[in-house]
């Protein structure tokens, strides 16, 4: 599905800082989404979260062709899969060949900060020989700073990145949202909440929060790092020498300030 949108009113009045050449971040956005727009559409990356919202609000208003994609990882919150279903139904919902549940298992191992797996296996899918649009901003850390605004993906060349909010700062994000009057899902709103990403996601901090506010999905998960645990040791590989038991395994994994293992923590997939 290709589709082509006007801006609102309200898009068009949101008041922003200009630079010295008196243009705001919007602006810059929309130069680098028109200059950079394919002829059948771009293919529009979008989780939900508050910065893909703001990139399909910066299309939008660019006028430029696309057609949204949201990849579930089966462990996303729903909160945020009805937001997505409420507020942007023309986007297109991806399943997975396989669950996060069975790749754990598959793979003998959960995602970690140092082999983190599910991004290219759940979210990175779809987009082959296409200009693909992310979220993708500076501010988010070093290695995202150091991003080209357009770049080639190295994992298949068919497929082309546009970073069309690099520049944008999380206040230019969430001025633009409230000025605009953009929804946004509701998590953002409660206490601690920065991020809406996947439960239990290697790189938050929010273990107890998302254990206590999703308990089914965070069993989902204890019982994938059981099956995992156990597919190692029939395999003879890593995790049962680095520990004693599966629940050993699990809760190394939910403290976010454990130390590795041991050497091997970093290729877990080996013997």
């Amino acid at each position: 599905m290709t589709m082509i949108a006007e801006p609102t009113a309200d898009r068009a009045v949101v008041e922003m800082d200009e630079d010295l050449f008196g243009k705001t971040a919007a602006d810059y956005s929309v130069e680098i989404l028109r200059t950079f727009e394919p002829p059948e559409g771009y293919y529009l990356a979008f989780s939900g979260g508050k910065d893909s919202i703001v990139l399909k609000a910066m299309a939008d208003l660019a006028g430029v062709r696309y057609d949204a994609h949201y990849h579930t990882t089966c462990c996303d919150p729903p909160e945020v899969v009805r937001f997505i279903r409420e507020h942007h139904p023309d986007v297109q919902r991806s399943m997975p060949p396989k669950t996060m549940w069975q790749l754990i298992v598959d793979k003998g191992m959960l995602p970690t900060r140092t082999a983190r797996w599910c991004c290219s296996e759940l979210k990175e899918r779809g987009g082959e020989g296409r200009i693909v649009l992310t979220g993708v901003r500076s501010e988010e850390s070093p290695r995202r700073a150091n991003r080209k605004i357009v770049e080639v993906c190295y994992k298949n060349p068919t497929k082309r990145f546009v970073h069309a909010i690099k520049h944008w700062t999380s206040a230019d994000i969430w001025g633009y949202i409230r000025g605009a009057h953009l929804p946004y899902p509701s998590l953002y709103d409660e206490p601690g909440v920065t991020r809406v990403g996947c439960v239990l996601c290697p790189f938050s901090r929010a273990v107890e929060f998302d254990i206590a506010r999703w308990p089914k999905i965070a069993a989902a998960w204890k019982r994938a790092a059981f099956r995992g645990w156990e597919a190692n040791r029939l395999k003879g590989r890593s995790i049962p020498r680095l520990f004693a038991n599966p629940e050993a395994y699990w809760t190394w994994w939910l403290d976010r300030d454990a130390p590795s293992p041991g050497p091997e923590e970093c290729s877990l997939f080996g013997n």
